[in-house]
């Protein structure tokens, strides 16, 4: 597996060169970078073909590869949203995900299918986010690229067995999981999860999450939280998983460069690259 991060790792508007430098001093292999809105640090939804090649090329020099691309744009835009205008916001952000990926040479795409609201229900999501995302499964067919559907907090696919019912429907090798093991904690095993989703798994977000805190501020730094990784790591061993781990965590409010560093050597343990 390979030692990867998320750019949201590093506070807000930090440039694209320190991140990268930060990164591969810390002995990361490989990079998530999120698309922003116009005027955010890196990729954008003004950024050119050009400007991503060039970015392509930064992040090499670095000895990095970029793993995913995720976005802040699903936030704001979601795909289950009742304001047709706003669910075509969501579908261009992915659409430009996908033009960022095939310049970038990017194999996955993050995507998080929508969220219960007081106005939408578990049905709207569901069949708003299939309609939503069927044709640009289409488009990708016979491309490199695959959109990776995200377990978060947004009271749907609560279950394994639902989420690998959802992506099950699009009968599509280009759509899988994006699995991010912290966030099934709440309310379920992460290692339950990955046998049961098995090879849907494209991608896997790595972040600890207290139990007894039970809300938003009970994720905190990994191996400080009660994920069981022993067993974690044994289910993807079962699964055969051999792609990128990503690091996905805030930053410190202190020393916001030492999170770097230190989630680098957590996840060599996690890996057992460096159990002592």
């Amino acid at each position: 597996m390979k030692k990867g991060i998320n750019q949201w790792c590093f506070p807000a508007g930090t440039p694209m060169g320190k991140v990268l430098r930060a990164s591969s001093a810390a002995g990361f292999e490989t990079i998530e970078l999120n698309l922003y809105a116009s005027g955010g640090v890196g990729l954008t939804m003004d950024t050119t073909p050009e400007e991503a090649k060039a970015i392509g090329r930064l992040v090499r020099s670095y000895g990095l590869s970029i793993s995913s691309l995720s976005t802040e744009m699903l936030g704001l835009y979601p795909l289950s949203s009742p304001d047709k205008e706003i669910r075509s916001l969501g579908v261009e952000s992915i659409r430009k995900q996908i033009e960022l990926a095939l310049e970038l040479e990017v194999d996955t795409i993050l995507v998080v299918p929508g969220r219960i609201e007081a106005d939408v229900t578990y049905e709207d999501v569901w069949e708003r986010s299939r309609m939503a995302l069927q044709p640009l499964i289409d488009d990708i067919d016979g491309s490199s690229v695959s959109i990776a559907i995200e377990n978060v907090w947004n009271k749907f696919l609560w279950s394994p067995l639902e989420m690998a019912r959802y992506i099950d429907q699009f009968e599509s090798s280009h759509v899988g999981a994006y699995f991010d093991v912290g966030n099934t904690l709440a309310f379920g095993r992460p290692e339950h999860w990955i046998r049961t989703l098995g090879d849907r798994i494209r991608k896997i977000h790595v972040k600890d999450f207290r139990t007894q805190v039970g809300n938003y501020h009970g994720f905190v730094p990994l191996l400080s939280g009660d994920v069981d990784w022993l067993n974690v790591r044994l289910a993807l061993s079962d699964i055969q998983y051999r792609d990128s781990l990503t690091a996905e965590l805030e930053p410190y409010a202190t020393f916001p460069d030492q999170l770097i560093f230190d989630t680098s050597r957590h996840l060599d343990v996690i890996m057992g690259k460096n159990p002592h």
